[in-house]
């Protein structure tokens, strides 16, 4: 599918297929993984190409409301209302997916004890702080235990010890749905995901398993401690190295493919 934004494409023919499981999206800033993820959404459509979403045509609009009850989504910047109780507020979205309504005290309460926010369901939204509205925005994009949820920079404000929970919450989820993380911390991809998808402007730049991208940041035996670039630097993670790598590799591509082109 190409996604544009005016005159920028935002995405450029990507062609992409997601199983069970987490899957990661990583890139810079601005390489087209929010688009990715709105499309997904159905909060955009594609100027081309087809989106089939657990078996739904995305651009059929007699399918989108039947699509969305089975959907999480938590963009990056989410709205709410301050004034509800974190109850009331995921109730709210539970209403709004059609969840029925002897299920949805329940499902409620779970949500909110997911994201380890129990002991403040009746607080106001609104009294919250940054990372505590950030989790009520997961227990919303999970209340419907959706089969396709998409989490868009999910663990920004979150401190560390609440990152490891979130990631132990994906990797339980991903057992059963479809989850799809976009995010620039590559640690979390790397202790969540099964797959990571590498976009740089506009197109899938990598596509493999979070062992395969972090072979890309190991040095081989034969190479000794140094690798073929020097000594790696003790700051970052074979992940990261991995994930440098593989942009590098991208571009280097492209630089080729557009000096044959200009021959």
């Amino acid at each position: 599918m190409t996604v544009r934004h005016r005159r920028t494409v935002a995405l450029d023919a990507v062609d992409l297929e997601f199983g069970t499981g987490v899957h990661g999206l990583l890139g810079p800033n601005g390489a087209g993984k929010t688009s990715l993820v709105r499309v997904l959404a159905t909060v955009a459509a594609p100027a081309q190409g087809k989106v089939e979403l657990l078996g739904h045509d995305a651009s059929d609009r007699r399918e989108l409301t039947r699509l969305r009850r089975r959907l999480g989504y938590l963009p990056q910047e989410f709205g709410y209302y301050p004034g509800f109780t974190v109850r009331e507020f995921v109730a709210y979205i539970a209403w709004l997916k059609e969840l029925p309504a002897d299920r949805t005290p329940a499902a409620v309460e779970r949500a909110v004890e997911r994201v380890g926010l129990g002991d403040r369901i009746d607080a106001k939204v609104g009294s919250l702080s940054g990372g505590m509205v950030r989790r009520v925005g997961i227990a919303q994009a999970i209340v419907n235990e959706p089969e396709l949820l998409l989490l868009d920079e999910p663990t920004a404000g979150l401190d560390p010890e609440q990152r490891v929970e979130f990631r132990a919450l994906l990797r339980e989820v991903g057992t059963a749905s479809t989850v799809v993380v976009s995010t620039h911390l590559v640690e979390d991809v790397a202790t969540a995901c099964s797959e990571v998808t590498l976009i740089e402007a506009g197109r899938v730049a990598y596509r493999g398993t979070t062992a395969e991208l972090t072979a890309l940041g190991t040095p081989a035996p034969t190479e000794g401690p140094a690798g073929p670039d020097g000594p790696p630097d003790p700051a970052t993670s074979p992940i990261e190295r991995g994930y440098t790598a593989a942009l590098r590799a991208h571009r280097e591509r492209g630089a080729r493919s557009r000096k044959d082109s200009a021959r």
